[in-house]
């Protein structure tokens, strides 16, 4: 039997690097030996024990790698072709797919939608913090990488880019619009780069770490709000002029940064959230002006699927966004526990880390 390194959860605290068998594959799927993959939050979340997934299971969720081997049933690839797969795996053809929804194609919606709908890498099966990965559904979930890209310039593609563009996305922003994004990490900083794509001419990013913000003006933020000298909120609806923001973006998962974002809005204005909450959350009766504001609350599960990692592809490559410079620090996988260590601690002005086997 093949064996393989991969980045396993043991108990709650501890994901180390063991040996696994190299997974097998069935008609619809795909093998795919990892050339870079990176940590995110969420596997930070596991890695705390705030989410439960199984003890064995290979964590990691954002694949850059070349085709190994393909299902017998697979058409339109070849092996040896370079491809990255988003983190989220739709099926595209479950119920939720059908009715556009295909970021929530989990295991359970034949009897209502699951909480981490289509999240199946790390979750539900192996992850790709290992030196192959089974895709499941490949023909709907790999897309070609095109020639003249690096492995780093699409490794944001997969989850943390197309969640921060959903996050405007979903946001309804339109040209013109005043945006604020709480919380610059690599989710928060995707966000700004989408709000800007979409025409926001004021965009606010919150934070109080410099290389954070400092990021976020060159991915397209017109004001930064440091909520270490004042209220962020009173400093936002200064910078309004007391009108308040179209949108609000949520990227952190805290009950203060959810109620900051939901008392800037405008009336009628949207709070897009896209953080990971581990707690029960609180809506104030005065921030939600008692259910009669007209306020949208908007959640989003990172869009996956080949046309989508197309789509998020084609933007790095005609130069619009440049998101290389997210990655701040370099390990091999077989230092993924010490790339764990620097990243759960967010020492050494870490934003996201690369990881090649």
């Amino acid at each position: 039997m093949e064996m393989m390194k991969a980045a396993v959860f043991v108990e709650k605290n501890r994901i180390v690097l063991q040996d696994k068998p190299v997974p097998p594959i069935g008609p619809l799927d795909a093998l795919i030996r990892i050339t870079t993959t990176t940590i995110c939050g969420t596997d930070v979340h596991i890695l705390k024990g705030e989410y439960p997934v199984a003890p064995g299971l290979t964590i990691g969720h954002e694949p850059v790698g070349i085709i190994e081997k393909l299902g017998s049933a697979v058409s339109g690839f070849h092996e040896g072709q370079r491809v990255i797969a988003g983190a989220i795996t739709p099926s595209g053809h479950s119920y939720a797919c059908l009715c556009g929804c295909s970021s929530q194609d989990g295991p359970d919606n034949a009897h209502g939608f699951k909480a981490t709908g289509g999240w199946k890498f790390g979750n539900l099966i192996d992850g790709c913090q290992a030196e192959y990965v089974r895709v499941p559904d490949a023909m709907a979930n790999l897309s070609p990488v095109p020639d003249g890209l690096s492995d780093e310039q699409v490794l944001m593609c997969p989850d943390i880019m197309s969640t921060g563009f959903s996050g405007a996305e979903r946001a309804g922003i339109q040209i013109g619009d005043s945006v604020v994004v709480f919380a610059l990490g690599p989710i928060g900083l995707c966000a700004v780069a989408g709000a800007r794509l979409k025409g926001a001419s004021t965009i606010i990013g919150v934070d109080s770490i410099k290389v954070r913000q400092d990021m976020a003006r060159r991915l397209g933020a017109t004001h930064i709000v440091d909520f270490t000298q004042g209220d962020p909120v009173e400093q936002i609806m200064a910078l309004t002029r007391g009108r308040g923001v179209d949108a609000a973006i949520e990227a952190l998962g805290i009950q203060a940064t959810f109620e900051s974002a939901l008392r800037v809005l405008r009336p009628g204005g949207c709070l897009s959230s896209l953080g990971v909450y581990s707690s029960d959350l609180r809506i104030p009766l005065d921030a939600f002006s008692a259910g009669l504001g007209d306020k949208q609350i908007i959640t989003t599960l990172c869009p996956g699927g080949k046309e989508r990692m197309r789509r998020l592809m084609d933007v790095v490559a005609s130069g619009s966004v440049d998101l290389k410079p997210l990655v701040t620090h370099r390990f091999k996988l077989d230092d993924i526990e010490a790339a764990y260590e620097l990243f759960a601690h967010q020492r050494d002005g870490v934003m996201k880390v690369a990881i090649t086997p």
